[in-house]
């Protein structure tokens, strides 16, 4: 949304002071450990812009907490596979010979938004080292959540998303819907119930770049709207406003156990 359009349609400012008391006030509290997802746009014009959501959840949370946020990088893989948008065969051999290797310092998010871009550079913030979707945290257990991520099943039990599970870690949904609750992926990975593929993307080994192969699940995300709305019914969701966001807060655990029931009674 352009700036002008973003000022127009806000009543007044929301700041790091404001947002902090509404992240307060939905239940976000010290020492949680919290995976967010958020739209900046639908939070409102904010004085201070993605630095001072950032600033807000850190001061609700307090370094005795953890944030994380997902800081995927979807281009950081195999070029044939590529579809929104999809580049020329011809490109292909190029591609895979000269794409940098990822590095979780600086390698770029794509289509993760402004906040997520914020919160990955921030002072004391750590970043798993999976070329396609990792995961950053900042806080009392971000070593935890981010260690030792491996390539291979990259959403399931060892990842950072099953290390939240672990933790009994909360996911706050501002301004988007079920259909971005990465979280529900956890369940498909613990049911074995997806086919395995063959992912590959440019990485650092032994100081050296390769183009690196490695087997995952065909996840699949299409049928989250409706899980969600099928969870919210059944289970405990504090729902509130984040400045101008709908916003959602649960159990991950919940979320993920919810998940495997609800996909296990569809697959049989």
């Amino acid at each position: 949304m352009p700036e002008a359009s973003l000022i127009e349609n806000t009543p007044f400012p929301q700041t790091q002071q404001s947002l902090a008391r509404d992240l307060r006030r939905l239940g976000v509290a010290r020492r949680m450990t919290l995976l967010v997802h958020s739209s900046l746009n639908r939070i409102g014009w904010v004085s201070g812009g993605p630095v001072a959501v950032v600033q807000a959840l850190m001061d609700t949370l307090t370094e005795e907490g953890t944030l994380v946020m997902p800081t995927h990088s979807g281009d950081y893989s195999n070029p044939e596979n590529w579809s929104n948008p999809p580049v020329p065969q011809e490109w292909v051999k190029t591609i895979k010979e000269t794409m940098p290797a990822f590095n979780p310092i600086y390698t770029p998010t794509r289509e993760m938004g402004r906040i997520v871009d914020c919160f990955r550079t921030f002072p004391g913030v750590l970043r798993s080292n999976h070329p396609t979707v990792s995961f950053a945290a900042w806080g009392r257990h971000k070593r935890m959540v981010t260690g030792t991520h491996g390539f291979s099943y990259s959403l399931g039990v060892q990842s950072p998303l099953g290390k939240l599970y672990a933790l009994n870690g909360w996911i706050l949904l501002m301004g988007v819907s079920y259909a971005k609750n990465t979280s529900f992926h956890l369940a498909e990975y613990r049911l074995n119930m997806r086919k395995r593929t063959m992912c590959e993307a440019p990485v650092l080994e032994e100081g050296k770049r390769v183009w690196k192969a490695y087997e995952d699940i065909d996840y699949n995300s299409d049928e989250f709207e409706a899980m969600g709305e099928d969870f919210e019914k059944a289970c405990d969701v504090k729902k509130g406003y984040i400045g101008l966001a709908a916003s959602r807060l649960f159990s991950q655990k919940e979320a993920v156990d919810y998940a495997m029931k609800w996909l296990g009674d569809r697959t049989g």
